[in-house]
């Protein structure tokens, strides 16, 4: 099976290169807009390839998306990265019509693919690629929910003083730091509830360190982060082409689930081999609910801001 990564910067190389250490796709093609540069990644890739013990085969391409004929699942990365005191909103012109034209020629080339938007604003990316294509809505879908929620165990983790793997944990809401929602109440280090360890004042500060998880990032590093989002997104394309049926937050087009309608948001979902097989309803009190509607309004509010 081919999976397509389109953007070839850190980002989409991180993807490419857990892919193929994973060894559950045949191919993996890296595309990118600047001369050699997919080329040059995928070499210097699959020359790890007999160190790293994988078969998976990558290559690159200058925007030749005839090389993506027939990817299973295509991965958009493409687009301007934050810079330090940037928000994820304030990406919307320029990535806008880069997702558009993408998603587009990529639908050419492989009419039955599942599209994973990673670019930012990433809610109103997806949500995008829902209204300018063909696609149904369960093979469009949004990453930022399974990165967050990722973010949120390790500070989890942290407070805990535990191992990761001791932890559970999901974020819903807009993937961004005010509009993502750390459900605290419902965390828990192997299925003990993460309150019975943790003050409520821990617990929000957990929380509020989740949020600005990115923003944490950027100002150290001087742009986004890569190995993270990188590994969420193997995992999602995993779970999707090996029809695993697993549970991710997911920023998906809602049609009344959550009580919202015509936006894409972050809630749980299971990823099989018909991308967003289920949207999961969960149990939230007064308060998340009122996050979540708030997260929503934000989401809308940068929506408002596409050319449609």
């Amino acid at each position: 099976m081919k999976i397509t990564i389109v953007g070839a910067g850190a980002v989409g190389a991180s993807c490419a290169e857990y892919i193929a250490i994973k060894n559950f796709a045949s191919e993996v093609v890296l595309l990118d807009i600047k001369e050699g540069f997919a080329e040059g990644k995928a070499m210097d890739l699959m020359q790890t390839a007999s160190l790293l013990n994988f078969d998976t085969k990558i290559t690159g391409s200058t925007n030749d998306y005839s090389k993506t004929a027939g990817s299973e699942v295509a991965v958009i990365t493409s687009g301007i990265p934050r810079k330090p005191g940037m928000t994820r909103e304030e990406l919307i012109g320029i990535n806008a019509s880069i997702v558009k034209q993408v998603s587009e020629n990529l639908i050419k080339h492989s009419p039955d693919v599942t599209i994973i938007v990673v670019s930012n604003p990433m809610d109103t990316m997806t949500y995008l690629v829902h209204k300018t294509t063909s696609l149904p809505k369960n093979k469009i879908i949004g990453m930022g929910g399974a990165l967050d929620s990722a973010r949120f165990k390790y500070r989890l983790a942290e407070a805990l003083e535990a191992p990761i793997s001791d932890i559970d944990g999901m974020v819903i809401g807009g993937h961004s730091d005010k509009g993502m929602l750390p459900l605290t109440r419902l965390a828990t280090r192997n299925s003990v509830k993460a309150s019975e360890f943790l003050s409520e004042e821990r617990l929000e500060k957990v929380a509020a360190d989740t949020k600005v998880g990115g923003a944490t990032l950027t100002g150290l590093l001087g742009t986004s982060a890569w190995y993270a989002p990188g590994a969420a997104v193997s995992s999602m394309v995993q779970a999707i082409v090996c029809d695993q049926k697993k549970m991710f937050p997911c920023s998906a087009l809602l049609d009344g689930e959550y009580g919202m309608s015509d936006l894409c948001i972050g809630v749980p979902v299971i990823l099989g081999k018909n991308g967003i097989e289920k949207i999961v309803a969960i149990d939230l009190n007064d308060a998340e609910k009122q996050k979540l509607a708030e997260s929503a309004a934000g989401v809308q509010k940068t929506n408002g801001l596409l050319d449609l």
